[in-house]
């Protein structure tokens, strides 16, 4: 199976190529899209012991010279720091505006890329190569880019579209199955949001906690389940951000579960859940809202959490989180504006609404149904 997506923007169009074994031939295609020859490659120990030599064996075969940066593994690296750490590597290394920044790991180091690569010399080239599922079907495509204040996730970022996202499946067989878990509650969002389709073939998945489960081939087709996850995923987020590259509107409904989860992150100290295990309460949270407003009915409220519960994902809060500061900290959110939080609710599976109406007293008492 190999598919190629198209991000359609006004001024930094891009791939999206999902092909077994691509890994091998990062050089080629980036010689496709005539690049300079002077590449950072940024990675984690974890990531960098599977798969770097062969990246960088791809990279130098194809004409590159290439230098790299390691960072420690983890959210809570993804700060400030980390960020001086690359800039040090590209000054030492003599990275000039046309050469490329190249993201292999997950949401955090391809994040932290990212930004690197956007505010390097004011912008250099960008290329994402995800390791983990949360990485593939979401952080690595739409050109958001950041690191995290203390108070806040993703506080300080820019918007930077990457030249392009490489996906290589065969690499999700070494990824720990806790977070194959976190990337199934990116995915289990997408079909909640925009895709009914998906939702439906995921509910009728033995398990989606298991590689083995989703490497299997689906009814009715050669592909595996893990193979039309991957595309449907990439193809959903393509398709919202070629219509709203900025958050202007509609990329908003991207969001869908990520209020709460950021206040979750930021208050355990982005140590206690991963991000995907905090969507998936963010995503609790949110579908209990809207059926308390008259949204959404109870039966796909049901539906939701069971395909959350399926993924072996939380659907309550962790343990002694305060329900005044996890309020208290949505005031800290992006996306606030004018003092009220926004929140992405859903109306059916398959589609959302955008809306700052959500009174206190209803996320106050969601919140303590869920602790």
């Amino acid at each position: 199976m190999s598919s190629t997506i198209s991000v359609n923007l006004p001024l930094s169009s891009y791939e999206i190529a999902i092909a077994p074994g691509s890994l091998d031939n990062l050089g080629d295609y980036m010689n496709r899209l005539q690049l300079g020859k002077k590449v950072l490659l940024v990675s984690n120990p974890t990531v960098f012991k599977h798969y770097g030599e062969r990246v960088l064996s791809s990279l130098k075969a194809s004409g590159f010279d290439v230098c790299s940066c390691i960072l420690p593994d983890g959210e809570q690296y993804k700060n400030l720091d980390s960020i001086q750490k690359i800039y040090g590597t590209a000054l030492e290394n003599r990275v000039e505006r046309s050469s490329t920044m190249i993201a292999l790991g997950g949401g955090v180091i391809g994040d932290m890329t990212g930004f690197a690569a956007a505010t390097w010399l004011r912008g250099i080239n960008f290329v994402q190569v995800p390791t983990s599922l949360l990485a593939m079907v979401d952080a690595s495509v739409g050109g958001k880019t950041g690191v995290n204040h203390p108070q806040g996730k993703n506080l300080i970022g820019a918007f930077h579209q990457p030249r392009l996202v490489l996906i290589d499946p065969e690499v999700l067989k070494t990824l720990p199955e806790r977070e194959l878990r976190a990337g199934m509650a990116e995915v289990i969002k997408y079909g909640v949001i925009w895709d009914a389709d998906l939702f439906a073939k995921m509910e009728n998945c033995l398990r989606l906690d298991q590689m083995e489960y989703l490497m299997a081939p689906v009814s009715g087709g050669e592909n595996s389940l893990i193979d039309y996850i991957l595309i449907r995923s990439c193809q959903a987020k393509a398709d919202v951000v070629s219509k709203d590259e900025k958050e202007a509107g509609l990329r908003a409904i991207l969001n869908y579960g990520h209020t709460i989860a950021h206040a979750v992150e930021s208050l355990t100290g982005y140590s206690v859940v991963n991000h995907g295990e905090a969507v998936a309460i963010g995503m609790v949270a949110a579908g209990e809202i809207a059926a308390k407003l008259g949204m959404w009915q109870s039966s796909e409220v049901q539906r939701q959490n069971i395909l959350i519960e399926k993924a072996g994902l939380p659907t309550k809060l962790p343990a002694g989180l305060d329900i005044a500061e996890i309020i208290e900290s949505l005031q800290l959110d992006k996306k606030v504006k004018a003092g009220k939080v926004r929140f992405i609710l859903p109306t059916q599976i398959g589609a959302v609404t955008i809306t700052d109406e959500v009174p206190s007293e209803v996320i106050r008492e969601v919140l303590q149904e869920m602790t």
